[in-house]
């Protein structure tokens, strides 16, 4: 769909929350995880306001405005071929924006991964002989259950479920970086993936039901200037990607960036 097509208009104005902070990127222990997977340096997550009612049918509209409005275009962070930090800086033409289900509200979502022997009682991840996927070694059966369709556990996850932003944030912090050192036991990706959703992700309690509920509404998007492709990075991979959450309530969206790469040391 082309930005005349879409017929955006300035319905929405952005404006930076640079005071929004997220306790994943400040945490240290999650620092030394993200470090290890080769994505320290090559991840952040950033806030921003809206000034509008955001329904969800309008998501093409909403990104298009948010990739151009100035505040916006100024300030949101991509690493460039070089790897160096820099901002958007571009007329955005083009998007993508892809609707992510967010619908999980627990990690037991997680327990399938423990009685198929893909993850022994004690958290140990069960290896197995070494494969490539997408320049991506495969050494244990966890990252054969994200990556390979003839795995012998692949049905343990639906397609549906496979769609889940919980889901996605586990399996990119399992398959991390250029240069991951994978873990022995799963306990590190699932703690790092809990810490993210509830930075990230907005909830309700229903006062009769006492239910939790997620009120975001998640995209993947990427972006397109007259060069190409231009956000989150100029080269497609599964591993670079970037993830609008958006809560209504607030009228906040965040941003969850990664370009694929050899994490902090990489030239």
């Amino acid at each position: 769909m082309s930005a005349g097509d879409r017929r955006c208009g300035q319905a929405f104005a952005f404006r930076a929350l640079p005071q929004k902070t997220f306790s994943f990127l400040e945490d240290r222990e999650i620092g030394d995880r993200l470090l290890k997977w080769s994505m320290q340096g090559r991840i952040t997550a950033q806030a921003f306001g809206f000034d509008q009612p955001f329904k969800p049918y309008q998501k093409d509209e909403f990104v298009m405005a948010f990739f151009n409005d100035q505040n916006v275009n100024s300030s949101l962070r991509l690493l460039s071929a070089s790897g160096q930090w820099t901002t958007l800086g571009s007329k955005v033409i083009d998007i993508e924006a892809t609707v992510v289900p967010c619908t999980q509200t627990s990690m037991s979502f997680f327990n399938r991964l423990y009685s198929e022997g893909v993850v022994r009682e004690t958290g140990d991840i069960v290896k197995c002989y070494d494969d490539c996927y997408d320049d991506i070694l495969i050494s244990d059966e966890l990252r054969k259950v994200l990556l390979l369709e003839d795995s012998d556990h692949y049905d343990l996850f639906s397609q549906l479920d496979r769609q889940e932003f919980l889901f996605c944030l586990f399996k990119h912090l399992c398959i991390g970086g250029t240069l991951c050192q994978f873990e022995d036991v799963v306990d590190p990706y699932l703690e790092t993936t809990k810490a993210l959703y509830k930075d990230l992700v907005s909830v309700r309690k229903d006062p009769e039901t006492k239910e939790i509920h997620i009120i975001s509404t998640v995209f993947r998007v990427s972006a397109y200037d007259d060069h190409g492709l231009c956000y989150p990075s100029s080269k497609s991979h599964q591993q670079t990607f970037a993830y609008l959450i958006v809560d209504p309530c607030k009228r906040h969206v965040h941003t969850l960036y990664h370009c694929f790469g050899g994490g902090l040391f990489s030239n």
